[in-house]
């Protein structure tokens, strides 16, 4: 990096304008593009761009001329300066601490005023008793006898100089307070409202030309302080749904992007490339004791289906891009100022059909919540982002929305229907017969579900309820079903143990479904 104190506008020739034409926004940065005609004579010049953005990567500029112009460049480099800030407001536009100010500054000007004039009169009033007492002196040295008029001058002088006197003295203190006043306010000023020098960078392209003529110049680099993350907009009208995706963008990379092509991209150039290094991990054999052999020790554990997509990752969340770079492309040009705050950029759009379902699992949550399924038709992978959904009744919160594949099939839920109830019971029973001994554990469970409708709400609705039983992986252990003590059976049941039912309610309806299985297990199983 390159830093030099600023130049006297006056005398330092003007900068070419070098304008952000396209930005590709990453995970954590952005990478700026800049383009602009020059105006080249021939031979090795040296010009003066900008200005550019402080926070620009010095090792990242790049620079190169587009058009066919027998024309090179021979270096490109970053020139910082600090540079003072632009001229202050208006006086119609001054801020009411500034105003304060001012008044503050007035009325000092004012009360100095009249302290100048008072002490002007307490020195006139000084000489004038001076003179009275010469005058009496001098009378009752010649045998003068004017007591009655004397006491009366006398009277009146020191009247008036113990008046003004004390006004003085009034002034005096309020110019005092005012000084401390004033100060305060100035500091306060500076603090709020005088804004230091602002770091400013140019660039100086040296080049050489063989004939002078126009030639088309393309500067790239990158800078900090810039990202962006997916966000989504889902409206449910009907069977149809139409989803907006958006990008969120920060940048306060120190200049405004106005009207620029943004592309926004998964990439994440920080990391490093570098190969994992290899350890060592050794395996070692035991042979089994003699209880091992007798004994098969089992445990229950808790699984997570896994479905297509990448594992979620705990903390911060980044762009979940499926482990691909992923790069979208802004339809129009957007302009997103250097704030710091969010700004919406809309991408894509589209409408297609949707299916929905009531959908409980009491086991996890005892709320009855409406799942909305459709394709992925925007033409590019969803990444994952909180999306908004809105129903007829307007918003009706915000949820999540999982990396999805284009093509790939969408998974909503619209919130829960507070007019319906789910409870569970569940209980247990273990028994050991036969001559093997073996261990049979018997779970019921009973789930009561109600719909409370409102009055003169009519029409069926299908809840689909879902139970899960253990799926076994070792042959010592069984999982059955029995059928014949459910009620009613379930609808299906899919290879990882969930148990569905289609259960229909009328308004005000109350249904009952009991589901129960067994564990068996022979006599050397151990921890079930």
């Amino acid at each position: 990096m390159s830093t030099a104190p600023s130049t006297d506008p006056s005398t330092a020739p003007k900068p070419i304008a070098l304008p952000v034409t396209a930005v590709t926004c990453l995970e954590d940065r952005a990478h700026i593009e800049r383009t602009v005609m020059l105006d080249l004579e021939a031979g090795v010049q040296r010009l003066r761009l900008g200005p550019v953005g402080a926070l620009a990567v010095d090792r990242t500029l790049h620079a190169e001329l587009t058009a066919d112009h027998p024309a090179t460049v021979l270096d490109a480099r970053i020139v910082r300066g600090w540079t003072p800030r632009g001229p202050r407001a208006s006086a119609d536009d001054d801020s009411a601490l500034r105003r304060r100010v001012h008044a503050l500054e007035e009325e000092r000007l004012a009360l100095g005023r009249r302290r100048d004039r008072l002490n002007a009169r307490l020195d006139l009033l000084g000489r004038l008793a001076a003179d009275l007492l010469r005058e009496i002196g001098e009378g009752a040295g010649s045998g003068e006898t004017e007591g009655p008029r004397w006491a009366r001058e006398l009277d009146r002088v020191d009247t008036e100089r113990d008046t003004y006197g004390e006004e003085l003295r009034t002034v005096e203190a309020r110019l005092t307070a005012l000084a401390v006043e004033l100060g305060e306010a100035r500091r306060a000023m500076d603090l709020a409202e005088e804004e230091p020098p602002e770091l400013v960078g140019h660039v100086e392209l040296t080049v050489e030309a063989a004939v002078a003529g126009p030639v088309g110049l393309r500067l790239t680099h990158l800078t900090p302080c810039a990202l962006w993350r997916p966000a989504y907009r889902a409206v449910l009208d009907g069977d149809s749904l139409t989803l907006e995706t958006d990008a969120v963008v920060w940048q306060r990379t120190g200049e405004d992007w106005s009207d620029v092509r943004l592309t926004l991209s998964t990439a994440r150039s920080a990391l490093a490339t570098d190969p994992p290094r290899l350890d060592e991990d050794r395996l070692t054999l035991k042979d089994r004791s003699a209880a091992e052999r007798r004994t098969v020790d089992v445990e229950l554990r808790e699984e997570e289906i896994a479905e297509l997509g990448p594992a979620p990752v705990l903390g911060l969340p980044g762009v979940d891009d499926g482990g691909e770079a992923r790069v979208l492309n802004c339809p129009a040009p957007v302009s997103v100022p250097a704030d710091g705050r969010a700004h919406r950029v809309p991408l894509s759009a589209f409408t297609t059909a949707a299916s929905s379902e009531y959908a409980c699992s009491p086991e996890l949550s005892p709320l009855v919540t409406r799942m909305v399924r459709f394709d992925n038709l925007s033409g590019h992978a969803l990444l994952a982002g909180p999306v908004d959904l809105v129903r007829g009744s307007g918003f009706s919160g915000r949820g999540t929305l999982d990396f999805t594949a284009p093509g790939a099939p969408v998974e909503l839920a619209f919130g829960s229907c507070d007019d319906h109830r789910v409870v569970r019971y569940a209980e247990e029973s273990r028994d050991t017969s036969g001559i093997m001994q073996r261990t049979v554990v018997t779970r019921t469970v009973r789930l009561h579900l109600s719909r409370f409708s409102a009055p003169g709400e009519d029409g069926d609705r299908v809840v689909v309820l879902r139970e899960r039983i253990p799926v076994s992986e070792v042959s010592a252990v069984e999982v059955r079903l029995r059928k014949d003590a459910c009620s009613p059976p379930p609808d299906g049941l899919d290879a990882d143990g969930i148990a569905r039912w289609d259960v229909t309610l009328p308004p005000g309806g109350r249904r009952t479904v009991t589901l129960v299985y067994e564990l068996s297990a022979s006599a050397k199983v151990t921890g079930l």
